[in-house]
């Protein structure tokens, strides 16, 4: 998605890296206001956040909203809740897999099935956007802790070329 729509910031960096950052986190720009989920957030501590000047923020909400398909796309954004930090408080388990080609079908389909076929119920599974990451992972966040005797099954799992246990 980001390589149809970064040709819109390509004359403007700064544009450029506040309009990436919003999409990973979900940020979406309605009525020429930024908002995390319905909670609207200020140019100027987004610039703070991402050091950038507040009018490149503000020149960013102009662009997307002048630019229909941008619109489109930034006005319908929401934040996600990654658990995969909260998981080890919760006694709840994190596979973090790398993959050999993050743009190879069936990863999650592969590691899930394991899991599955293991009567583990997965609470959460997050893949970073192949396009907006430069290392993407797949992060499963599972009810219990993965016995260690999966291990094997996993990393020989289409697509996995190495895993992360938290």
């Amino acid at each position: 998605m980001w390589k149809e729509i970064s040709h819109y910031f390509k004359e403007y960096p700064k544009q450029k890296t506040i309009a990436l950052t919003m999409m990973e986190l979900g940020l979406k720009v309605t009525s020429n206001r930024i908002y995390c989920g319905p909670i609207e957030l200020s140019p100027s501590k987004i610039a703070r956040a991402l050091h950038v000047d507040r009018r490149a923020v503000s020149a960013t909400i102009q662009t997307i909203s002048n630019q229909p398909q941008l619109k489109k796309i930034f006005s319908k954004l929401l934040p996600t809740c990654h658990l995969k930090d909260v998981a080890p408080e919760m006694r709840w388990g994190v596979i973090e897999i790398i993959p050999t080609d993050p743009s190879q079908p069936g990863i999650l389909a592969a590691v899930a099935t394991i899991i599955a076929e293991n009567n583990i119920s997965i609470r959460q599974a997050i893949v970073d956007d192949v396009e907006l990451s430069a290392e993407p992972r797949l992060f499963i966040i599972t009810e219990t802790a993965i016995p260690g005797s999966l291990l094997p099954a996993i990393r020989k799992a289409k697509g996995v070329k190495a895993l992360i246990m938290y």
